[in-house]
């Protein structure tokens, strides 16, 4: 497939397109990533202006604003992959675009919560398009034994845009709440016009049709799942509702896994976990992104909550992490994987993660002191960001079958969601009725602490799964080199 798409790209000619390298569909799709994970993340610190200027405090409504988005991301992502399989991904892609781009506008023209949450769900709809298709392109864009480095590439994107959500919605929300999302219509307008004029006309593979009623348990079980955990904090975790969603996720979900075991038209080909590194990356990812989540919240929620710091100077704060990401990604981990393979450079980073927030656990007061409280911590966890998040996602990735490059990596983003809804659920938990002084300050250790543990248990399944060739450091293991 690779051949006949891009390498030898006669598509490109035959369409009346100009051809376009694998580095330039690169940079075109990672421009949509990064809409879709900046606003993960972006829209938190403008939460009480937005509450101020539409005139309400019910946290309940607000707390949709972020809930609403991720629980729709995550619940569309493998169906939306499994139809990007099958159609073009290109037109998915610069769909996805155009709908996220569009309800970007729509965000920063409202006029009310109800109106705001509305089109937040339509922004989410766009990302878990667009996420899939885009990953999808790169895969085909690249040969066999370049895909490893693309896809760490656009994983790092995604994970300083992620990142970096703080600390431009800080600088944002000086001006006004509505530039968070006015920011992103620009960069997806050009996306787009670029996107039209450069990406490959790249075919759809000829697979049946979704299972409706695959489609329907996965959905749900993915909504129920990520609802009950980003709810469980206001709604109380032993709540008729909480105890609802969760349970009825479980259920949905187990009955999704077992039709997919029998149905002869599967949304999700169970045999891809029959490859070590993608269930291996995929348990990472699963860890991972839990303390990823709640890492991000918790300094954000200490700096803003504890010291009193503005939003602005709190994003500022956090910049450091972001900035290792990319240094990590392609001048560390290449080497690093090359020569001692991928489950030592994840655990490297794990480490260094576990490391970063069990600094803040120990050194952090209840007087402001950013040097010696945050930016030990800021730094080691940007390093263990820009390591493992990248090296987890081309490891998953980058042995899927053509047949399934946007339905598999749609699952693994699909489990990062899942992750990060986790993560600030457990974050929310431990904080619980957080107080100031010292009280608040043992409680946000407590929380340091397991954030830490999270991302340390990442390890094992690294070790386990991953664990390179011998006689080859470098290599895949023998599973994924087989699938």
């Amino acid at each position: 497939m690779v051949v006949v798409v891009i390498a030898a790209s006669p598509v490109g000619a035959r369409s009346g397109r100009p051809e376009s390298s694998p580095r330039q569909v690169l940079v075109i799709v990672s421009a949509g990533v990064v809409l879709a994970s900046l606003d993960l993340f972006i829209v938190n610190v403008a939460l009480p202006r937005i509450a101020r200027d539409l005139g309400t405090a019910n946290l309940s409504q607000l707390s949709w604003i972020l809930n609403g988005y991720a629980i729709v991301y995550a619940a569309l992502l493998v169906f939306f992959g499994r139809l990007s399989d099958r159609y073009r991904r290109d037109l998915g892609f610069l769909l996805g675009v155009a709908v996220f781009t569009a309800a970007s506008a729509a965000c920063a023209a409202s006029t009310s919560i109800g109106m705001l949450v509305a089109f937040r769900l339509l922004q989410a709809a766009g990302a878990a398009l667009l996420t899939p298709t885009s990953l999808g392109l790169v895969l085909a864009a690249y040969p066999a034994e370049r895909r490893h480095g693309a896809v760490r590439a656009w994983t790092a994107t995604g994970g300083v845009a992620a990142a970096l959500g703080p600390v431009v919605g800080g600088l944002l929300v000086a001006a006004s709440w509505r530039w968070v999302f006015l920011v992103n219509v620009p960069v997806g307008l050009a996306a787009l016009v670029v996107g039209v004029r450069r990406l490959p006309h790249l075919a759809g593979h000829h697979t049946p049709r979704p299972d409706a009623l695959g489609v329907v348990l996965a959905t749900a079980g993915v909504a129920g799942l990520t609802l009950g955990l980003a709810q469980g904090g206001d709604w109380g975790w032993a709540s008729a509702p909480t105890v609802a969603s969760l349970a009825g996720a479980a259920v949905l979900l187990g009955a999704f896994v077992v039709h997919c075991r029998f149905s002869r038209n599967p949304l999700i080909d169970l045999t891809l976990f029959a490859s070590q590194s993608f269930s291996g990356a995929s348990l990472v990812a699963l860890f991972f992104s839990a303390a990823f989540g709640a890492m991000l919240l918790s300094i954000v929620l200490w700096l803003q909550g504890q010291w009193g710091w503005s939003a602005l100077r709190a994003g500022l704060a956090l910049a450091p992490g972001p900035l290792m990401v990319p240094l990590m990604s392609f001048v560390v981990a290449g080497r690093v994987i090359a020569r001692y393979g991928a489950a030592t450079a994840i655990t490297a980073g794990s480490v260094s993660f576990s490391a970063g927030v069990a600094w803040w656990a120990l050194a952090i007061g209840t007087h402001p002191n950013y040097v010696s409280g945050v930016l030990g911590g800021m730094i080691l966890t940007g390093i263990g960001v820009g390591l493992t998040l990248p090296t987890m996602m081309a490891t998953a990735s980058s042995t899927l079958p053509p047949q399934s490059f946007a339905t598999g990596s749609a699952v693994v983003n699909m489990i990062r969601q899942t992750g990060l809804a986790l993560g600030v659920a457990v974050l929310v938990a431990v904080l619980g009725r957080t107080q100031h002084g010292v009280g608040g300050l043992n409680a946000f250790r407590h929380g340091w602490w397991v954030i830490a543990a999270i991302a340390a248990a990442g390890i094992g399944p690294a070790l386990v799964f991953l664990r390179p060739d011998r006689r080859h450091p470098g290599a895949p293991p023998a599973a994924s080199r087989a699938a």
